[in-house]
């Protein structure tokens, strides 16, 4: 298969030419290493996964820049951090843009150690797996938020996606969608080599226990994140899971959406949702071998919500926007105590909140969007489209504030 135009593409050409570095950051496998050597081919390469490279970066920083020369692309940065520091006077001795273009697969650690020795000086961007927009080649690259431009410009570029099962199932792996390549050989590789690489250099921990504590996780995708239940299931300690959860986040496997709360919202959840944030490695973990038998399952609904929030969180990223800053999901307790009001994504923009609701049905109905009333009322803001995002084949309207909208509108 030919090279897939990766979205993120133009956001990093304008950004290298705006810093002094570039550091792009995602799991393992995501395609970072190839497309920096796509768009910067003029760059000379190092990657500190070679040991005799990383010992000399370790050893003489000074002597390493003499030998691998301006402008650079350092792969795996994370793994010397020492090199920052020495980046920096480098930097500093210039005022030429675009000198060092940097990736790592540990986002948190690596952003720690930018804001100490970096800060001003280097843009940060994040690459995920695939998005659907990606595979079908489609050029729009913009944020979901269900303004009527949104809707319009999409529409110059709707192109159906078939077969959502199979790439539930699948995943959006890179690797997967270049070559024939096996599933089962795929994702037993991935799980291996990541904990081989950067479990064991970021936690010590028995290889068992961690991959059942990954398995454990999976199965949660979609749910609120419950420290003590995961403990329960793993047979290790609650405090153990939160330093284990932290790593998974760092390293790109999981996005941990936080709530929506105000002084209004009194009744609001403060817990944030745990999503993983590729669908076909959750689905190798818990054992779902073939799409047919994960669409009639009891996991069903909360994979394929897995997957939509995925599309959704792309969208932004490739945009290179970070989501933390205005994307939430809500749950609180209703008006008259009993149950919860929940909603799957509350966007927030421009002093709007859009919300959104991600079912598993062909026939959405208007009742499925009764909880977006809780957004009513709130200071300062006011409830804009509201969306549920469904199996239907069409855009319709519900309400006069609410549509269903298929995935092809991601």
């Amino acid at each position: 298969m030919a090279y897939l135009e990766r979205a993120i593409t133009p956001v990093l050409q304008k950004r290298l030419v705006n810093s002094k570095c570039l550091l792009l950051t995602g799991a393992r496998q995501t395609g970072k290493s190839t497309l920096l050597k796509h768009i910067f081919p003029d760059y000379n390469y190092v990657t500190l996964d070679d040991k005799l490279t990383r010992l000399q970066a370790r050893e003489d920083p000074k002597l390493f820049f003499l030998n691998h020369r301006r402008p650079l692309f350092i792969d795996e940065v994370q793994k010397e951090p020492p090199l920052l520091e020495e980046i920096k006077i480098l930097v500093d001795e210039s005022d030429l843009r675009g000198q060092f273009v940097m990736s790592g697969s540990q986002k948190l650690e690596l952003m720690k150690g930018m804001s100490e020795s970096l800060a001003g000086r280097v843009s940060i961007a994040d690459l995920g797996t695939l998005s659907l927009r990606e595979i079908k080649q489609i050029s729009f690259n913009r944020r979901f938020v269900p303004t009527q431009d949104y809707l319009d410009e999409r529409e110059k570029e709707l192109v159906p996606y078939e077969r959502i099962w199979e790439s539930i199932h699948r995943g959006l792996y890179p690797e997967l969608y270049d070559a024939p390549k096996e599933w089962w050989d795929f994702y037993s590789a991935y799980v291996s080599t990541y904990i081989e690489r950067d479990i064991n250099e970021l936690v010590a921990s028995d290889s068992v226990v961690f991959t059942r504590f990954l398995t454990a996780v999976a199965a949660r995708s979609g749910e609120l994140l419950n420290y003590s239940n995961i403990a329960g299931d793993v047979g290790v300690s609650v405090s153990t899971v939160k330093t284990w959860i932290s790593v998974l986040e760092r390293t790109g496997i999981i996005w941990l959406l936080q709530p929506y709360s105000t002084g209004v919202l009194s009744r609001a959840l403060n817990t944030p949702k745990i999503y993983f944030r590729d669908t076909g490695l959750a689905c190798f973990l818990t054992r779902w071998r073939n799409p047919e038998a994960l669409q009639y399952s009891a996991v069903a609904g909360s994979m394929f919500e897995t997957f939509v929030v995925g599309e959704f969180l792309k969208s932004y990223s490739n945009e290179g926007m970070d989501h933390r800053f205005g994307v939430f999901f809500y749950r609180g307790r209703n008006n008259v105590g009993r149950g919860h009001n929940e909603i799957d994504l509350v966007i927030e923009e421009n002093g709007v909140l859009y919300p959104v609701e991600i079912k598993l049905s062909a026939s959405p109905r208007a009742e499925m969007a009764s909880a977006f009333l809780a957004l009513d009322g709130i200071a300062g803001k006011k409830r804009g489209m509201g969306v549920i995002f469904c199996l239907t084949d069409r855009k319709h309207y519900l309400r006069d504030n609410l549509l269903a909208l298929p995935l092809s509108y991601l």
